[in-house]
């Protein structure tokens, strides 16, 4: 009787310290629009999407310091970033739901490098990186997981949220509410400043995202070392979040795997694109291309360095070219 005792109470223990274990704060949810709504409604985990704030305050500091010839004095406001790169399954998850309201791209996405156009995802890829989708995709694309999660889209065009992404006139002339709370693309210098946050202060810009051990090599003497998904070690992509480690902050693969798509038009950095609280500008007004950052696995885009820039038409879509989700904090 006291061995019985001793076990119920055992697991007793086990089951209240489970459940009273504090849950996750920042989980997001899929209501299945096929399931019913309210507490009828099916709710499911929506893989891929974990934020981490970056900063709950203003943050000043100097972008493209260590490698542009233009530098800037510029403050960021609080925001979050997701700690993965856009995966294919939860890319083509919201788009089916997104196609069905009225949502129309240009592009139906690939499962990674190697993977399938617009098709179902797979147990090999689907946590690949989506890729071969264009700028003008991905911004109406986060104006579709928005209204799904029940936030406010950030891109509109006169007033009106941007559900098309084949007229680029009205696309390329989008204006971005920082303000909303919906998912959006990160501001290059929102970019730039989680890539290099530490823990205590920012790293240099011109060293590559991640461990310790990681940014005290050059990428010509990475040997034996836990390395991002770049040229020097792969020749596609890989799964999120499987290539060197999270950053301090958190953020996985902001070095490698795929270019990440960044919300400005590309243009020397100045002084007077001031990000701020209550002015956030993100770059030039007009533009003809539009910054990527990160490096990927590609021969074509071989800088790793988190303050290292590149830019593309948003029209482009290739396979080594995705993108990171972001919201604003208030």
């Amino acid at each position: 009787m006291k061995k019985f005792l001793l076990v119920f109470f055992v697991l007793m223990t086990n089951l209240v310290t489970i459940y009273a274990q504090p849950k996750p704060v920042n989980e997001w949810y899929w209501v299945n629009p096929q399931k019913g709504t309210g507490s009828s409604a099916k709710k499911e985990l929506l893989t891929g999407i974990s934020m981490v704030t970056i900063t709950e305050t203003p943050a000043k500091f100097v972008i493209g310091e260590n490698t542009q010839s233009f530098t800037a004095k510029v403050t960021v406001a609080p925001y979050e970033m997701n700690k993965f790169e856009t995966t294919y399954q939860l890319w083509y998850k919201v788009l089916q739901e997104a196609q069905n309201r009225g949502y129309e791209f240009s592009n139906p996405g690939q499962e990674g490098s190697m993977g399938r156009r617009g098709k179902a995802p797979t147990p090999e890829r689907k946590l690949e990186p989506v890729v071969t989708v264009n700028w003008r995709d991905i911004i109406v694309w986060c104006n579709a997981l928005s209204e799904i999660q029940g936030l406010t889209p950030c891109y509109t065009y006169e007033g009106k949220v941007i559900k098309s992404s084949v007229n680029a006139a009205e696309v390329d002339l989008a204006k971005c509410d920082w303000n909303a709370n919906g998912f959006r693309l990160p501001s290059e210098a929102e970019w730039e400043y989680a890539a290099r946050k530490l823990k205590d202060g920012l790293m240099r810009g011109d060293e590559p995202s991640g461990n310790a051990e990681q940014r005290q090599h050059t990428v010509t003497s990475f040997r034996n070392i836990s390395l991002p998904w770049a040229n020097v070690n792969s020749d596609k992509t890989k799964d999120v979040a499987t290539s060197g480690e999270a950053n301090e902050v958190g953020l996985f693969d902001m070095t490698g795997n795929v270019l990440e798509f960044c919300w400005d038009w590309y243009g020397p950095h100045s002084d007077s694109s001031t990000y701020s609280p209550d002015v956030q500008i993100g770059g030039p007004e007009f533009g003809k291309i539009r910054i990527c950052r990160g490096g990927s696995w590609s021969l074509y885009t071989p800088f790793l360095s988190a303050g290292d820039r590149y830019a593309f038409d948003p029209s482009e879509a290739y396979n080594y070219l995705g993108f990171r989700l972001c919201r604003t904090i208030k």
